[in-house]
């Protein structure tokens, strides 16, 4: 537990220096209280690092691995609960990590696109989990449950430090081979050509991917991972002018989706993976439909002059 003890030791004092400040009836808990402070510090992590994966994964065409591996993670953390494993996101994480490298190399080979490949393994993991969790789940269908939708309670002390150690890593990787990436994601043929070792950076990016998707389904939820993963990257697209713009923008957007939907799913006692979700789209729109009025508005000031 060092790194989660650390972490909230060193943040939780902040949290409370900020609850009179903090708006609305429930929500302010969120700082004060240790057990709710960790959710609240996962989030906000968690939502950084897929607002920066993100922007990689749209310009990969890529968007729905996130949402592939969030069932594979569904089908494992099933069958974990299932036999008993301890700690079923380690589980989870092994076979996202297996199920990531799998598509990758079926993609490289050309042997399946992305695309067809991600849906195969989404929609068989999916059906596992459900049909073991039937057959044999139990006591524990309301936990898998949980994991479906998003359940901040699921988030403990050892969730927490996976989530935090995690986050850390695919964060600082993604910073130190942001330039590799880049290019990779741009032009693979020139990176191959200029030395980069672009099958390594490819297998450590699906690792990256598989761990970050991982560390979300708790809260957001399996069906809602595409919220945090996708969708303000997406709005970052429409407001930025470069990619490194993009990348900053979605993190920031990224941390507000998160925080408006703790906030009223505390204060509506509502789900917070969903609410999240429903935040993040209701952000999408809004930004996609003033921009479109602005272009035509502008299109119409032009002509009249």
């Amino acid at each position: 537990m060092v790194v989660g003890d650390f972490i909230i030791e060193v943040l939780g004092p902040v949290l409370e220096s900020l609850e009179p400040i903090v708006p609305g009836e429930w929500f302010p808990l969120y700082f004060i209280r240790p057990y709710l402070q960790r959710p609240l510090i996962a989030a906000v992590f968690v939502a950084m690092v897929a607002g920066f994966l993100g922007s990689f994964l749209l310009i990969r065409n890529l968007a729905l691995i996130g949402d592939g591996l969030a069932h594979v993670s569904f089908g494992a953390i099933a069958i974990g609960l299932v036999v008993g494993i301890v700690d079923p996101l380690i589980w989870a994480f092994v076979l996202c990590v297996i199920s990531a490298i799998l598509i990758d190399f079926l993609q490289v080979k050309k042997w399946l696109t992305g695309d067809t490949a991600i849906a195969i393994f989404l929609t068989g993991m999916l059906g596992l989990g459900v049909v073991v969790t039937r057959l044999y789940g139990g006591g524990s269908l309301i936990s898998v449950e949980g994991y479906l939708w998003g359940n901040l309670n699921l988030i403990d002390s050892d969730s927490f430090e996976f989530i935090m150690i995690a986050c850390i890593i695919s964060y600082l990787s993604l910073a130190i081979f942001y330039h590799s990436l880049l290019l990779i994601s741009i032009d693979p043929i020139a990176a191959k050509i200029q030395g980069l070792p672009v099958r390594f950076i490819g297998l450590y990016w699906s690792i990256l991917t598989a761990a970050v998707v991982v560390s979300m389904v708790q809260f957001v939820g399996v069906l809602l991972v595409t919220a945090l993963i996708v969708t303000p990257a997406a709005i970052a697209q429409l407001l930025s002018r470069s990619f490194f713009m993009c990348v900053v923008l979605s993190q920031v957007l990224g941390v507000v989706t998160v925080l408006l939907g703790l906030y009223y799913s505390a204060e509506l006692s509502t789900d917070s993976g969903a609410m999240i979700a429903l935040v993040s789209a209701i952000m999408f729109v809004v930004v996609a439909v003033s921009k479109g009025l602005i272009k035509q508005f502008t299109a119409a000031d032009n002509n009249s002059n």
